[in-house]
Parts: structure tokens; sequence; C-alpha cells
């Protein structure tokens, strides 16, 4: 075999071999000599050529296509910069024209020129008082003639100016009114409008449920229809609100006390740091303040519990004092029975018969007595501990932060003078169930001893009239 020979076997087998791992050949298509092998490569390689020639072909055209589109791009960017130095040149004498007319108007207007100068400050320094006036939110767009008189730079004309004055007097009317109007509430029903009612510059509170509404300003970046009112958070309550409820529900010409706000909504707004009920016992007063609070809830509890027992007890008792028959289900009947287990007995075992079922009904009278003396004593050396575990916590604020934030010594000061209160708020009511309950209970023993001594005298009359008889 020669060198060509080998040459192209070894060619085929490779070829062959790769077609084998790149492709599945089809039975009928498979290449059984090298003849077939050199065709099917002559073919593939005429077929390759013709797809790079019309490649070639498309990338010239399309090469032709971008320089034509170049060509008019550069085209129209120069008529673009002759056009731009065009507008530049009349731009330039625009301004100059511009200038010499300003020149003109200014020497026309003379004096009258610093006095329209003068209108048009006036006229936005007024805009922005009345911007922050609680009044513009009945009346929104009574601000806008003001604000196109500021920022022109023409000449004012005659109702402009005379729109300056009209609206002052209409300020100084409307402070001294208290008007109802329709206005948007941002933070209600999705800005629904709401009925409101305003006293003056001074408050404003929506008529159905008196709650107290503030008054914001729009600014640049606010919308151009965003709503100028905004329900407080926290309302005052108390007597504010009543005031408010009645200014709502008063009718045209009566005269009711109406809440003014001399601060324009500032000192409503300070009521929102103002704690509620809730957050100065429950919350400010830490773990010791809830600990007070549930022993003293519980305590009252009990005491009252222990007021309404020892009262049905002693109409009991005084029930059965109008019977002559027993009844077990009262001290006074079980007293009056162990003497009619003793009634044949002398006068001094009657009497300790007597004394025994007292002593027997005492301590259900004097149940729980210790109990509120116990939580009367403790509340307030509870809320002693509250205080120094206080003062405590803001010393430590004071070491690590220093003094120059009051705030952080506030929570330590709010512990110790809530707990302090809290142990005083409980400690006095349960002294009062504790004397009271305790008065009760002696009461009633002094009842049960009264009666005692009542059937002693009357036993020993009894056997006294019986032995005289007798003799």
């Amino acid at each position: 075999m020669s060198v060509k020979m080998k040459f192209i076997s070894k060619v085929t087998a490779t070829v062959f071999g790769s077609a084998l791992l790149l492709s599945a050949v089809p039975a009928a298509a498979q290449i059984n000599s090298v003849d077939a092998l050199l065709n099917d490569i002559r073919q593939n390689a005429s077929k390759v050529e013709a797809e790079n020639r019309q490649r070639e072909a498309e990338f010239r055209q399309r090469a032709d296509q971008q320089t034509s589109l170049l060509s008019a791009a550069q085209a129209e960017l120069r008529q673009l910069e002759a056009r731009a130095a065009t507008v530049e040149r009349s731009f330039a004498s625009n301004r100059t024209q511009i200038s010499n007319l300003e020149e003109e108007l200014r020497a026309a207007q003379g004096d009258f020129g610093e006095v329209f100068g003068l209108a048009r400050s006036k006229a936005g320094e007024f805009k922005a008082l009345l911007d922050n006036s609680l009044i513009t939110a009945q009346y929104p767009k009574r601000t806008s003639v003001l604000g196109s008189i500021a920022e022109s730079k023409a000449l004012p004309s005659a109702e402009e100016l005379n729109s300056i004055w009209t609206t002052m007097l209409g300020e100084i009317k409307a402070q001294r009114q208290v008007a109802e109007f329709d206005a948007p509430v941002a933070n209600v029903d999705d800005g629904a409008v709401q009925k409101v009612t305003r006293v003056g510059p001074f408050s404003v509170f929506t008529s159905a449920g008196a709650e107290f509404l503030d008054y914001s300003a729009r600014t640049a970046e606010s919308a151009k229809d965003a709503p100028l009112l905004t329900k407080l958070p926290k309302q005052p309550g108390g007597p504010i609100s009543a005031a408010a409820s009645k200014v709502a529900s008063a009718s045209a010409g009566s005269l009711v006390y109406a809440p003014l706000d001399p601060t324009r909504g500032e000192l409503l707004k300070s009521f929102e740091r103002v704690p509620s009920f809730y957050e100065r016992h429950w919350v400010q007063g830490g773990n010791i303040g809830k600990f007070i609070i549930l022993m003293a809830f519980f305590g009252v509890l009990f005491g009252l519990f222990n007021i309404v027992r020892l009262f049905l007890a002693k109409m009991a008792i005084n029930g059965q004092k109008r019977k002559a028959q027993p009844s077990k289900s009262n001290a006074l009947g079980r007293v009056m029975m162990a003497y009619e287990g003793a009634q044949n007995k002398d006068a001094d075992t009657v009497e300790l018969k007597l004394d025994e079922a007292i002593l027997r009904e005492s301590p259900k009278f004097e149940f729980g007595l210790n109990i509120l003396k116990l939580l009367a004593g403790v509340a307030p050396l509870l809320g002693l501990l509250g205080t120094v575990t206080g003062m405590i916590q803001t010393f430590q604020a004071m070491m690590i932060y220093g003094t120059g934030d009051p705030q952080l010594m506030a929570g330590g000061i709010s512990v110790a003078l809530v707990t302090t209160m809290l142990g005083l708020y409980a400690a006095i009511p349960l002294l009062v169930l504790h004397s009271f309950c305790s008065s009760m209970a002696r009461s009633i023993q002094g009842t049960l001893e009264e009666q005692s001594a009542g059937i002693v005298a009357r036993h020993v009359e009894t056997r006294g009239l019986g032995t005289g008889s007798v003799a």
C-alpha cells in the first residue's frame, strides 16, 4: 500500500469515527467505500462554499445599507446643527430684546414699579400666611390668585390688586365664624368627604363624632388635590371632646362653650404624648406595678365578698331574733339550739355552753380579715420596692448615657413614681374594706353575745320562779 493510500485510509477512519460520535447516520445513507466518502466530502465542501458566498453577499449588502444610513444620519445631524445655531442666534436676539423691553418697562413704570413690587411681595407673604391658616381647609383655592400675583413678572391688574385686600377681609370675617362644611379627611374611609365643624382658625372636628382633625398645608411635593385634614390618632377626650360635641349639635344662634387651640393644633397634638390610663398604670409601672394591680383587684373582690357575706349573716340573725324557733341556717339559731340542749342544767353550765357556741361562730365572721390586713400592709411596701427599683434604673441610665437626654431617665423615674402611686391606690381601699369588715364582724359578735346574755338571764329567771313556786 502506498503512502497516499495509508493517509487516505487514516483520514477515512478519523472522519468515519467522528461521524459516528456526532450523529446517527441512517442505514440507507451509510458510506461503504473511500470513493463514496470523497464524493460526499466534495459535495459538502461545495455546499459550504455556496453558503459562505451567500453570506458574504448579504454582508456586503448590509454594509452598503449601513453606509447609506450613516450618510443620511450625518446629513440630518448637519441640518439639526444648522437649525440649533439658528435657534441659538434667535434666542440670543430675543434675550437681548427682552432685556431692552424690561429696561423700557422699568423706565416706563417709574415709581409705580416699586409699588407693584411691594404688592407682589405682600401677596406672597399673605399667601404663605393663608396656606398655614385652618380656614384654607374650607376654601382650598382661595390663595391661587395671590400665588399668580406673587409669581408673575407682569404688572398686576386692578382686579388682582383688589383681590389682595378682599381676601384679607374674607380671612378676618372667617376668623370669627363657627362654620360647618364638607371636606375630605385623609385617614378616614380612604379620604372620603366628611362634614366637619370649624371654630374660627383655632380648631376643627368632625360634626358626627366630634373627632378633632389636624390641618396640614400643601407643600411642593404633595399632590394638588391632597386632603388638608387628618384625624388625630389620639383624641383628647374628657371635657374638650364634650365641648366639641356640644358645638357640633348646637343650633344656629345658641351660645355654647367651644374648644379653642391658640397654638393652631400643636396643643391638641400634644395629647398623643399623654399616656392613657392603661399605659400609665399597667405599662409604665412595670412588673411590680402589674403585681400591685392584680393584688389590689383580687383583694377588693375578696373584701366585697366578705361584706356581702357578713351583711347576709347579719340579716339572718336579725330575722332569727323575731322568731322563737331556732334555725341552723344562721349563727343565732345555732346558739339558741345549743341552749335548748343545755336548758335543764344550771346557769353556769348554760352560760358556758352558749360561750362555746359563740366561739364556734366567731371564726366564721373573722374569716379573711387578716388577709385584707396583710394585703393593705404589703401594697405600700411593694410600691416602695418599685420606687427603689425605678431609681436604680435611673441611676444606671445616668451612669451609662449621662444626663444629656432626659428621655433615657424617664423610664426609671416613671417606674419609681407609678409604683408608689399604685401602692397607695391599693392600700387605701383595702384598709377601708378591712375596717368595714371588722366593724361588721364585731357588730355580729356583739349581737350574739347580747342575745346569749339575754338567754342566760331568762334561764336564771325561769329557774328562780320555778324554785319559788315549789317552796
